[in-house]
């Protein structure tokens, strides 16, 4: 896993210590941070796979330590706050936060939602290239063309549509997209996806005689390949 390097950002050094020997001892390699300047430092000159940032930390706060770094990276970031009201989190998730853990929180729990962005860089290093029918997307140059067309995509339109490349074939609901695309944290309308779908089919499907992406109505979303 020491491909796999963490940025810790919490001030509560009790803490910090007890999260960075939990991490190290699955195999992770773990920078940590006690204030939000650091952390803003060691994010811009250092290229880590994920970092996990406590709301409440000294000279920047969590909240506008992740929207800066929202900048200059697509990094996953895990906010971790003894802050429970909802308000909170949607102000974590608006300023680019891709999970929220509210403190108190077991260790275990921390591990597995970790896990699950171990897994997708993964998925990502074997996918750098996705190619389905005329739809080819280049995940190293974060581009899409189809049929030879350069298609230019905002950055949650991109997700959708990798998400809906990487399962071909597969019916995706709402609630399955939304999980994977805004995380499972979202809070909000699942309209949220039929709109994202219409602006996708507008750079992806006008044009072109042959629709990518299929609606099964009452279920979700589909692109079929061969």
């Amino acid at each position: 896993m020491k491909d796999f390097k963490i940025l810790l950002v919490e001030d509560e050094k009790q803490m910090s210590m007890f999260i960075e020997m939990e991490l190290t001892h699955e195999g992770y390699e773990v920078d940590v941070a006690y204030d939000g300047r650091d952390a803003l430092r060691k994010a811009e000159n250092s290229d880590y796979s994920l970092i996990l940032i406590d709301i409440m930390i000294p000279s920047l706060n969590g909240i506008e330590v992740c929207r800066r770094i929202r900048q200059f990276s697509d990094v996953p970031i895990i906010m971790l706050t003894a802050k429970s009201d909802v308000p909170d989190k949607v102000l974590g998730l608006d300023a680019g936060a891709n999970d929220y853990l509210t403190k108190p929180f077991a260790i275990e729990e921390l591990l597995a939602r970790i896990r699950v962005y171990t897994r997708e860089k993964t998925q990502k290093n074997v996918l750098d290239e996705i190619k389905v029918k005329d739809i080819l997307m280049d995940n190293k140059i974060h581009q899409v063309w189809r049929d030879g067309k350069e298609i230019e995509l905002t950055k949650k339109e991109y997700d959708l549509l990798k998400v809906l490349l990487i399962n071909k074939n597969i019916v995706l609901t709402r609630e399955q997209l939304i999980e994977k695309v805004w995380g499972y944290d979202y809070v909000g309308d699942t309209n949220i996806v039929d709109v994202f779908i219409r602006y996708l089919r507008s750079k992806i499907d006008d044009g072109f005689e042959d629709k990518a992406i299929t609606t099964i109505r009452g279920v979700g979303y589909i692109i079929k390949g061969e």
